[in-house]
Parts: structure tokens; sequence; C-alpha cells
């Protein structure tokens, strides 16, 4: 028997068992949706399940690798079986490299792109077949500032980010044309605190981190589950380290060429050994639990000011024109004076 409840949404996490995934789990749970996970890792999945049932809404677990269609295709399935109609379908799983572009190996080129952007159009076609027929549904791409603005040494990452927008844009387009009510949206990213800087592999000396400003993943979580309550946005940008990373590739991209050039090493790189086990083919999480934060709490901030208006848009909105109006009534005061 399924768990389906009629009044209740449904939503598909992807990347489910850590980081970003783990704490938007946690944040939908708080919001009453029953919750479908996604991921490889067994005792990272196990860990989220228990995290997610504690708030008291129903949850299927699912050991899967975005990578392959079918398998995807056949969670999605499973889903709709147990918990009832997806509303909501997240892809937010990760797997990733920090080199060099010259020691990047093929197959692991082709691996970060089959995760970080196949996964994602994989997933969305999952979410697409179930809900295009209902003519209902929210998919949330969660994107990144360096699916704006390349860095070195993630070549292949920022690559697959860069594609995703790319896709999400042609379909958006594609569904405007077909008169559908399925919504497309965006959560681009800063640096996150996750467990992903002691998992991913790297071959630059040393143990890699995330570039500051870092946020906590609570703040990713709160932007993509508001997006997923209010999809009509195109994109949302959290984080004024992602402004200014957009903008700055507007404005700019030279002078962020010679900057990056200069001291991205630095800024990724720390002075200890690189992990031992990394989560590029295999996940790290099969048999240990690392949780939605990674190593870097003391320098991790808890709210992003712009997360904040983006949720209070109208009130900002209201604000604006009411100093608007106030200063031009003093203004025409000060003229008749």
């Amino acid at each position: 028997m399924g768990e389906h409840d009629a009044e209740r949404k449904v939503v598909v996490v992807s990347g489910a068992s850590a980081g970003v995934g783990r704490a938007s789990v946690r944040e939908f749970a708080h919001h009453g949706y029953a919750v479908a996970l996604l991921a490889r890792g067994e005792e990272g999945l196990a860990q989220t399940e228990r995290e997610a049932r504690a708030a008291g809404v129903p949850v299927l677990s699912l050991q899967v690798d975005v990578a392959d269609a079918d398998a995807v295709r056949a969670a999605a399935e499973q889903v709709e079986s147990t918990l009832g109609p997806v509303d909501v379908w997240v892809n937010s799983a990760f797997a990733s490299i920090i080199a060099p572009f010259s020691k990047v190996d093929p197959e692991e080129y082709h691996r970060v792109t089959d995760v970080c952007y196949h996964g994602y159009v994989h997933g969305t076609r999952a979410a697409l077949e179930l809900m295009r027929p209902r003519d209902h549904g929210v998919i949330v791409q969660v994107g990144s500032a360096l699916g704006y603005r390349g860095i070195p040494f993630q070549a292949a990452y920022c690559g697959a980010k860069h594609a995703v927008r790319g896709f999400t844009d042609s379909l958006r387009a594609e569904l405007v044309d077909a008169g559908s009510r399925v919504r497309l949206t965006e959560v681009h990213l800063p640096a996150i605190n996750t467990p992903q800087f002691s998992w991913v592999r790297s071959r630059m000396g040393g143990r890699t981190r995330p570039v500051p400003p870092v946020y906590q993943p609570e703040v990713a979580a709160r932007a993509i589950v508001w997006a997923a309550e209010h999809p009509r946005r195109r994109r949302y940008w959290v984080g004024a380290s992602t402004v200014g990373t957009v903008l700055g590739q507007r404005l700019a991209p030279r002078v962020l060429d010679l900057r990056l050039g200069h001291t991205a090493r630095r800024a990724q790189v720390r002075d200890l050994p690189a992990p031992e086990r990394d989560n590029l083919f295999e996940p790290v999480d099969d048999a240990r639990d690392f949780g939605a934060h990674g190593e870097f709490d003391d320098e991790s901030s808890t709210v992003s000011v712009l997360d904040e208006l983006n949720r209070r848009r109208r009130l900002v909105t209201l604000l604006g024109a009411a100093t608007l109006a106030a200063g031009a009534a003093g203004y025409a005061a000060l003229r008749k004076r």
C-alpha cells in the first residue's frame, strides 16, 4: 500500500544524501512535503530518511545514479506508485574533479558531465513524462555562479553548469510553445559549506576548499523551496557573491580572467592531504554518513540578505515605492517654499 495523501505535495530530490540536497530534503519535510530521496550512498540515504521521517512526512529513499537514465525513470515511476503524483522535482546531484584541464582524463570529464549535466537532463525528462500529461508541476535546477563564469581547475563542472542553463532555456521555450503549465526555474548558488570538499577528486596537491564567501547549505535549501513554490521567476541568484560573479562576467570578463588566473589556485587549495577516497565514480557515504555540512562551519554565513529580499520582494517593492513617493512629496514641498 502506498503512502499517498491527496492533500500533501510530493517532491523528488536528487543528490539527497548530503550537502544541499540533504538540507533541501529537511526544508521540504519541514514544509509538509512527502519526500523522495535519490542518491548513491546507502548510509547517507538512510540517515537522511530518518531526518525526514522525524518531521512526520512520508519518505521514500532510492539508491540511484542519476547518470543512468533508465534508473532515473524507474525511480520516478516508483515514487508515483508509493507517494503519489510528483509536484516538484529538484535536480541537485553532484560529482566533480578539481584539477588543471590537462590532468583530467577523458573518462573523468565524461563522468562529471554525466552527473552534473546529463543527470539533470535525465531527471528533467523523467519529471516531464509525469507532469506534462497532468499539465502541472515544477522542476528546479540547482545551478551555480559557476554556470555564468568558469574558474580555473573546474572546467568539467563549470562546463556542465553552463550546459544546464542553456538546456533549461531551450526547454522552457518549448513548454511555452506547447502551452504547458509545467514550470522550470533555476536556483544559482554561491560557495556552499558541504562535504563535497572532503569528497571531490583533486589533483591540486592538497585538499580543496570553497572560494569565499561561504554559505551554509540551509541558505540554499530555503531558496530552493521558495523557488519551488514561486516558480514564475525564471531564476534566482543566492548570495551577493553570485550577483557579483554574474555582473562581473557581463561587464568585465577580461578583468576576471586576470584576477582568477592569479588567485584561484590559492583560493581553492588547503595545506592538507587530499582525501583517500572521492565520490566521482563511487559514493563515499555508502558506509558512513557525512551530513549536510562540510568542514567550514566557522566561516559560513547562515543568512543571505539577497535571499531574504527575494522572499520579501513585494514588501521591498512597496517600501521602495513609498520612499520614492515621500521623496517626491518632499521635493514638491521644497519647491513651493
